[in-house]
């Protein structure tokens, strides 16, 4: 069976997996898992759930090294399961057959990209810390700006006087503006306090 593993850091509303699957389907992938999770978790859920599945002479396939892991450590406990369940891994145009003996050579290269994938997390991580000490350095305020009445959504003040006439209950208020309970709560509370 040829399995594929695709994985993106965020959330599907700032990444999408989709490229991933496309190639990994190109490449022959039957069964594919997917997740938005970092690859510096200890535990990648999907992942395990997919080596759990395989089989000896499976083939486990993926875009890039980066997407199984991008940790040194957890690249070496990969490959010696890899090693001892006696599967291919294929990572992008790389194939490695843990069913026979590896050549040297592949498995430092291997390790190499495992490096490589780690110090690009590490890199990454200290450009965004250091992007964000220079805004604050620079007096810029981070995060979302703050709520006041003149920002609340359209669709809230819409029905806000049905609300206060009691023509319409909480429930039913978030289900039309299309809002969980607590940010309906939230836009009541900033209303109430400033119409005082």
């Amino acid at each position: 069976m040829v399995y594929g593993y695709a994985r993106c850091s965020t959330n599907d509303s700032k990444q999408d997996v989709e490229r991933q699957i496309n190639e990994l389907e190109r490449l022959g992938a039957g069964k594919i898992f997917q997740e938005y999770i970092s690859g510096t978790v200890l535990t990648l859920p999907k992942l395990e759930t997919l080596k759990e599945n395989m089989q000896p002479g499976d083939v486990l396939l993926a875009t890039e090294l980066s997407r199984l892991t991008r940790s040194v450590h957890q690249l070496c406990h990969l490959l010696e399961w890899a090693v001892d369940l006696k599967i291919i891994i294929k990572v992008g145009s790389l194939t490695i057959d843990f069913r026979t003996e590896i050549d040297p050579m592949v498995e430092a290269m291997i390790y190499m990209m495992g490096v490589f994938a780690q110090v690009e997390q590490r890199m990454t991580v200290q450009r965004v810390r250091s992007g964000i000490a220079n805004a604050k350095a620079k007096g810029k305020k981070l995060g979302r700006p703050d709520m006041t009445k003149d920002r609340l959504p359209k669709e809230f003040l819409k029905y806000w006087g049905q609300f206060k006439k009691g023509l319409i209950g909480k429930a039913e208020y978030a289900r039309l503006i299309e809002r969980s309970r607590p940010t309906l709560n939230f836009y009541i509370s900033l209303m109430q306090d400033q119409d005082k």
